[in-house]
């Protein structure tokens, strides 16, 4: 039996992650949840799971919370809620799920308490990789990747030595303008929210749903395989693969190429890794070959998509540009969705915003939420 703490629990991948406890009540008990800002769906989940402690962001709806959950759950709020449940002596593994940078402290302080951690957060490693992969050794603690693309690298590596690999390849749906006869790139500067938020093989929270769509998501994965699997960005790949079956590739050094398939359900990397190193029955996750028919592979189209570029020369150079490459995207996709800004405007704000950057190389932590609030406020 592992104690498992999620932190984002009310989003697509702590819905998800949920459903795959819900499948293993002999192996897996949550002891911790926090969430954001839905508290009926977390009134709900502590109902049906009955975990000791729960957090929400918002301070002033602890009161409330604590009311509707009753005394035998304790409730507590904001960044040192998230740290509290991090390092809850009980915890086995956290399982950290919270869109955008507020995972970066809970993730370090769940390290350095000892804990396994299950990434779903890519900021986290994009922003601060070198320092936590660092945490992570110095503690004896596994960093365990819960992104689809990364759980099949993981599990396409097996551990091995980092010298034996020529390329990790990452595939990408190519997202909902994949299509360049359809989607030319002056018909991208047209595009609506509506019609970005419509992704071809995934259900996922809005944010994501967008940098899917400008491959961006792409982009941070590129970053985030650089740092968790200790390979230099030249040999971290990308490949569109529209029917999402191939979720990632390892390309060794002697020729061979060993894939990770299944039909998309974010339930099997989830489960892989909170049973790891262990295999465990499940029949949520089924592939029909003869149903699917065909697996194709293009090139990504970096002039219609120059976020992989963006993300290259960010993994690259490194110290704190990676952390301002996530920042001024954070701030661009929330003003597309806002509509203040076009589909094109995203990555020529994040351009604009790395190039008047001042780059510090092997960053503290300070340095780099530093850097990660510069961004956020530069006027560009």
């Amino acid at each position: 039996m592992k104690n498992v703490v999620l932190l984002g629990s009310t989003g697509s991948i702590g819905t998800s992650t949920l459903k795959v406890v819900e499948d293993m009540p002999d192996r897996l008990r949550l002891i911790g949840l926090a969430a954001g800002g839905n508290v009926d769906l977390l009134v709900e989940q502590t109902a049906r799971h009955q975990p000791g402690t729960v957090s929400i962001q918002d301070p002033s709806r602890v009161e409330a919370l604590q009311q509707r959950v009753g005394s035998s759950v304790k409730v507590l709020s904001g960044t040192d809620g998230l740290v509290a449940l991090a390092t809850l002596p009980e915890a086995d593994i956290v399982l950290i799920a919270i869109v955008g940078t507020a995972g970066l402290l809970p993730a370090l302080a769940a390290i350095r308490a000892g804990k396994d951690i299950a990434v779903a957060s890519k900021e986290i490693l994009v922003m601060a990789g070198e320092l936590v992969m660092n945490e992570a050794k110095a503690h004896g603690v596994r960093v365990l990747a819960v992104d689809s693309e990364h759980s099949a690298i993981f599990q396409c590596l097996e551990d091995k030595p980092a010298e034996s690999v020529r390329n990790l390849w990452l595939t990408a749906s190519g997202g909902p303008f994949r299509d360049r006869t359809k989607w030319p790139r002056e018909a991208l500067a047209q595009v609506t929210l509506e019609q970005a938020l419509k992704h071809p093989s995934w259900v996922m929270g809005r944010k994501i749903t967008i940098d899917s769509a400008t491959l961006f998501n792409k982009g941070l994965e590129m970053i985030e395989a650089r740092w968790l699997f200790g390979i230099e960005m030249s040999r971290v790949q990308v490949v569109v693969h529209p029917q999402s079956v191939v979720h990632s590739m390892v390309e060794y050094v002697d020729g061979s190429i060993i894939a990770q398939l299944s039909t998309p359900d974010m339930c099997l990397p989830i489960q892989i890794a909170l049973c790891h190193p262990e295999r465990v029955k499940s029949d949520r996750v089924k592939t029909n070959f003869a149903a699917i028919g065909s697996l194709t592979f293009e090139e990504p189209d970096t002039e219609r998509f120059p976020a992989l570029l963006l993300a290259r020369q960010a993994g690259e150079l490194g110290g704190t540009l990676p952390a301002v490459f996530n920042a001024a995207n954070e701030i661009a996709v929330e003003r597309f969705c806002r509509r203040e800004i076009g589909f094109l405007d995203i990555t020529r704000h994040v351009r604009a915003v790395m190039e008047a950057h001042q780059r510090i190389d092997q960053p503290s932590l300070d340095q780099i939420l530093a850097a990660d609030q510069w961004a956020r406020t530069v006027s560009v």
